[in-house]
């Protein structure tokens, strides 16, 4: 795709390196995590069940909450690693360790700078929603990364006239391809920002060609075949789920209403990228301030992928940090940018060494907070851990990178504090694998399933809180109901039962029989009501979760 040299060969290299070690290495050490990751998967999982490549499935039904590339994915993962935890995050991670190349491949487009590439590269491998989004099973970073290569190939063919053919094919491919990770969204948000970018620039007639109208095909020979046969199967079942529910609905009622606010995007962008937010802060606001005074149009462009990002998902009410993770990359660069050309070009001294110092309190302040809760509260880590031996290293390796940083930046050797800086956030993911097993109870289902398997003659349905459903229903293979009372049903309906009465709670109980249950605190008080016709007793507690057996009472 592009010319590469030698020198960027080694850089890739190195970033390829870096990324593997950020985003991937240790992936398998925690299982998979509730409520998400076990929904991704289980659907994957019940495809090879049901012997189909092209239904997903949930609970043994279709559901249709999402598109099927990930599911492609992780059927292959699972063809080659088996199904576990490390298949399952496995083509997410691979997908971050191409976004950190491709972020490489757009700046040296557009900057034709190695260095300031490199950076940016840096910047967005080591912030703390790109490491967790790489790391997890998502849809989301799969999504961005084919916009990324959709808006670099673009890129690409925009800079040369001799690249446009190929160019724009492939940005409509990646486009498409994005149109079967997520939706209509992966053609919309490269459309728009394109768009925006050339009126801006008063070059519309760029899109006036037959590269475009056969771009245009292509996506569309990509993206529709599935769409087509799902419609054609399933009907309204299909196109009321995907497309209402999942997409109409969502732009006009709040699935997390706490987050429907004007600020939450905003915020997303600052903290979604630390710890490099300060400096994010300062470089948006000089990009803003300079932008017809720079020469380059990756600058402009950048703030058109920023700028039509927000215009699309801002005004929707259901919002959560991963909708806007497309526009990352953009903040990447944008930030790149501001740090290299203060630091080389002396452009923005007092700016530089203002977000410098910032951030170097806030790195103090974290590690304080770690201290504090290591010496006077090892009893709620203790909770977690089986020991505080862990912590201590984790304080200590925080403290090294915090010094390191504060000696380079006394000295004005920028440079070493920001190398010290991208090793912050994946150093919280270094100490994983110290950490016993004794974590996992709070974030998988794993050890509950595994402890109700090994010690109970499961027979029928359990019962579970609602955040452990897919979980307890992924490790088990069992039915599931969720107990709720008083909830709201899933955004997209399950096919389960739902108990959200103490009324619906007790006839279901009577009509099985003796039951277990995996439930949070508050359902064994749910459960607790009931205890004048049943007999009910906490089994076993692992984590926060708490195993319990439930009958009917003799003669009632």
């Amino acid at each position: 795709m592009l010319r590469i040299k030698n020198v960027h060969l080694i850089n890739i290299f190195v970033l390829a390196i870096l990324a593997y070690l950020f985003l991937m290495f240790g992936n398998q050490v925690v299982s998979l995590t509730n409520p998400d990751e076990v929904f991704y998967t289980m659907t994957a999982k019940e495809m090879v069940q049901q012997n189909t490549w092209m239904t997903p499935y949930l609970f043994g039904q279709p559901q249709f909450e999402k598109p099927i590339f990930l599911y492609w994915l992780m059927r292959a993962g699972f063809l080659v690693f088996g199904i576990n935890s490390f298949s399952a995050r496995f083509f997410p991670s691979l997908f971050g360790i191409l976004g950190v190349i491709a972020i490489y491949l757009l700046a040296v487009v557009g900057f034709k700078n190695q260095k300031k590439a490199f950076l940016a590269s840096l910047i967005m491998m080591s912030s703390g929603l790109y490491i967790g989004l790489s790391r997890s099973v998502f849809t989301d970073l799969i999504f961005t990364v084919f916009i990324l290569f959709s808006m670099l190939s673009f890129f690409w063919a925009y800079s040369n006239s001799q690249r446009k053919w190929p160019g724009v094919l492939l940005a409509f491919f990646f486009a498409g391809c994005a149109v079967l990770s997520k939706g209509p969204l992966g053609f919309l948000i490269p459309a728009l920002v394109i768009f925006l970018f050339l009126a801006v620039r008063k070059e519309l007639k760029f899109l006036v060609s037959r590269h475009f109208f056969f771009g245009f095909l292509l996506m569309l020979a990509v993206s529709l075949p599935w769409y087509i046969l799902m419609i054609q199967k399933y009907g309204q079942t299909f196109t009321g789920e995907f497309f209402y529910n999942d997409h109409i609905r969502r732009l006009l009622e709040a699935e997390h209403v706490a987050a429907d606010t004007w600020h939450f995007y905003p915020l997303t962008m600052v903290w979604g990228l630390f710890p490099w937010s300060v400096y994010l802060v300062i470089a948006v606001f000089l990009l803003l301030k300079n932008l017809y005074k720079r020469s380059e149009p990756i600058c402009l462009f950048c703030a058109a992928w920023i700028l039509g990002t927000l215009l699309i998902f801002q005004p929707a009410h259901s919002k959560l940090s991963s909708y806007i993770f497309p526009l990352f990359p953009a903040l990447a660069i944008v930030t790149g940018d501001f740090i290299y050309e203060a630091m080389v070009n002396k452009r923005w001294p007092r700016a530089l060494f203002t977000a410098t110092l910032i951030t170097g309190i806030v790195l103090v302040i974290f590690d304080a907070a770690l201290l504090v809760a290591v010496l006077f509260f090892p009893n709620q880590i203790l909770a977690y851990i089986s020991s505080v031996g862990p912590m201590y290293l984790w304080l200590l390796l925080f403290l090294a990178i915090t010094i390191a940083y504060f000696a380079a930046f006394l000295k004005k050797k920028y440079l070493i504090s920001f190398y010290a800086l991208i090793f912050f956030i994946p150093a919280m993911f270094c100490i994983v694998p110290l950490v016993d097993s004794k974590v996992e109870p709070f974030v998988s289902s794993r050890d509950v399933c595994d402890y109700l398997l090994k010690n109970h003659k499961i027979k029928n349905t359990i019962i579970t809180s609602k955040f452990y459903a897919r979980g307890v229903h992924y490790y088990t293979d069992m039915p599931v109901a969720v107990i709720d009372i008083p909830g709201k049903p899933y955004f997209s309906p399950h096919p389960i039962p739902f108990l959200d009465s103490d009324k619906k709670v007790a006839d279901f109980i009577r009509k099985q029989g003796k039951t277990y249950c995996v439930l949070k605190k508050s359902s064994v008080e749910d459960i607790d009501r009931q205890s004048k016709e049943f007999d009910y007793q906490v089994i076993k507690t692992i984590g926060n979760v708490f195993v319990v057996e439930i009958a009917p009472r003799k003669g009632k």
